[in-house]
């Protein structure tokens, strides 16, 4: 506490709150009041005889009076000047440690269906994604696809199986445009990287590596202080550039085959760029593996601090001290109450809320949650089976989900399906009623949910919110709401966590059969966008989860295409 304390800087000494000592104004007339009234008390006892004086005035030193009211003077300067935050040390803010994130750009363009590299580049870029992440490189990886456009098949993560689920699928039919626009991907990773501050890699799988490519890369490392991995994705021979659902090949403007090679010349500018590295492809995984290394021994970075003016040390809490000591002398009568509520007074100073230092957290989350006010109560709750409890009842199932997910008991696994339900990710609900079921076989509500789910048709499900209750320290609760969606949801915006909820549900629109919202998938993406809210209803069923993240993928960009605007550069190039 004492650290960093001493020797007072009396050049740098100032108080931070200066508008405080004008209370010490009320101390001294305090002060005055009480010396006054003593004297006033001398005068009167002249009128009682000498000889009776020691039996109507109890006995008591004069001297002993006069030092405690000049005692509970000092002891109040005390507190005044702790409140005026004396100061003369300025904060030391430790540099933040951040991870450097990566993000993976495939090329999606009709060129990489060449089979120069066997089955082809394509498959081979797969196999080296699968082995990245193989060999674990400890960081959060996105995972973007580029052609004519840049889109985000998976923003950042930790959970590497999300991106080898989406590898698999992935063609250059998924791409809304032909082309290998390498600038558009660089300021999409960007986008994806903006969650930190913190230099990320940027590992590149492309086999048009031109003039264009170079231009792109060299203005992203000028402008950028991360780095760019290079894996390049074919050969030195070369391949022709198929057509697509065709076996002829694409042409050029002059009636030539297109031919696709590595261009060595650009390679070695490349190479000679700071902080780019291009790696030779191999037949083994060796090559990802030294990337992955490299990644893993820079994941960490520290952030200078920033230099803030106004950051002192508030140095007011140390007269705390001296002011408890001063006010023990008057542990008599009233004055315990007196001194107890200016030790509390001055205690909070520091600006934390009265309410933690009588009631606990989770204690203040039962409260708020009596009143309704679940969203929150939710901030409050410590315990995460609570806090699971007030963010599903507030909506927030994503939030739920993370929470039960600390919950190994039964209950917690039941309560965890009850939150996947209702965010439409039946197969992780599925799952969750299961492990409820296995932990306790006598745990009535998870048996019947785990019923009910074997027993919804494939493509529909058809088992309601009412089928399974909430459940919060062993009492059911109220009966989940489900809620459709508002609009088409977009998940490629920069910086999202990337959570097997958001890639697995689909995009759906919603008829209407009397009283009940039947699932039905888009062919197409719609020019009107927008959706019209429906009435809530006690019959909703689920909606199907995609079996194909392809399909998905296509639709998404689709969406992301119309609504922003997108279009490729208009350079003519169809590969």
């Amino acid at each position: 506490m004492f650290e960093g304390v001493l020797p007072v800087d009396w050049e740098a000494f100032h108080f931070l709150r200066p508008i405080f000592l004008w209370l010490l104004v009320l101390v001294g007339l305090f002060w005055l009041t009480g010396l006054l009234s003593m004297r006033q008390d001398l005068a009167w006892k002249k009128v009682i005889a000498p000889h009776l004086r020691e039996y109507v005035i109890k006995k008591g030193s004069e001297r002993t009076k006069y030092l405690m009211q000049l005692l509970f003077a000092l002891a109040l300067s005390c507190g005044i000047l702790g409140l005026a935050g004396p100061t003369w040390k300025r904060v030391e803010v430790p540099g933040q440690e951040l991870e450097t994130p990566v993000v993976i750009l495939l090329d999606l363009s009709q060129s990489m269906m060449a089979t120069d590299l066997q089955p082809t580049r394509l498959e081979r870029a797969k196999f080296k994604i699968n082995d990245l992440v193989k060999h674990n490189p400890q960081a959060r990886v996105a995972l973007v696809g580029f052609a004519g456009t840049a889109h985000t098949i998976v923003p950042l993560t930790r959970d590497y199986e999300i991106i080898t689920s989406h590898v698999d699928g992935l063609t250059p039919a998924v791409m809304p445009f032909p082309g290998s626009d390498l600038e558009a991907a660089f300021a999409m990773a960007d986008s994806v990287m903006g969650v930190t501050t913190a230099p990320g890699t940027v590992l590149v799988m492309s086999d048009d590596l031109d003039e264009d490519a170079f231009d792109a890369i060299q203005a992203f490392v000028q402008s950028n202080a991360g780095k760019v991995a290079l894996l390049p994705m074919a050969t030195d021979a070369g391949a022709e550039v198929p057509m697509p659902h065709s076996k002829a090949f694409f042409k050029d403007s002059n009636g030539n085959v297109v031919h696709s090679s590595l261009d060595r010349q650009i390679l070695s500018q490349l190479a000679s760029l700071d902080r780019v590295s291009v790696h030779e492809l191999t037949l083994d995984d060796s090559d990802v593996e030294l990337i992955s290394k490299a990644i893993s021994d820079n994941l960490m970075f520290t952030e200078k601090p920033e230099e803030k003016d106004d950051e002192w040390r508030d140095m007011g809490l140390l007269l705390v001290i001296p002011m408890a000591l001063l006010l023990l002398l008057w542990f008599r009568k009233g004055w315990v109450m007196y001194s107890f509520l200016l030790l509390v007074f001055s205690s909070c100073t520091d600006g934390s809320r009265f309410a933690d230092l009588w009631y606990t957290e989770d204690y203040q989350g039962q409260k708020l949650s009596d009143r309704g006010d679940f969203a929150q109560a939710a901030q409050r709750f410590e315990d995460p089976m609570r806090r699971g409890v007030a963010n599903f009842k507030a909506g927030n199932y994503a939030d739920a989900i993370a929470d039960f997910q600390q919950d190994t008991t039964a209950q917690g696994a039941y309560n965890l399906g009850l939150a996947y339900f209702q965010s439409g990710d039946t197969l992780g609900a599925m799952l969750a009623f299961q492990d409820a079921a296995t932990l306790d076989p006598d745990f009535a509500p998870a048996a019947q949910a785990n019923q009910l789910m074997k027993q919804i048709p494939r493509g529909e499900d058809s088992m309601t919110p009412q089928a399974a209750e909430e459940t919060d320290d062993g009492d059911q609760g109220k009966q989940a709401q489900n809620k459709q969606n508002d609009s088409m949801e977009d998940l490629s915006g920069g910086g999202q966590e990337a959570t097997k909820k958001d890639m697995e549900t689909s995009r759906n629109e919603e008829t209407v059969t009397s009283d009940i919202h039947m699932g039905k998938e888009l062919d197409e993406v719609p020019d009107d966008i927008t959706a019209t809210k429906q009435p809530m209803s006690d019959k909703m069923l689920m909606r199907k989860v995609d079996d194909d993240p392809a399909l998905f993928l296509q639709k998404k960009f689709e969406y992301q295409v119309k609504k922003s605007k997108l279009k490729p550069k208009a350079d003519g190039k169809k590969w």
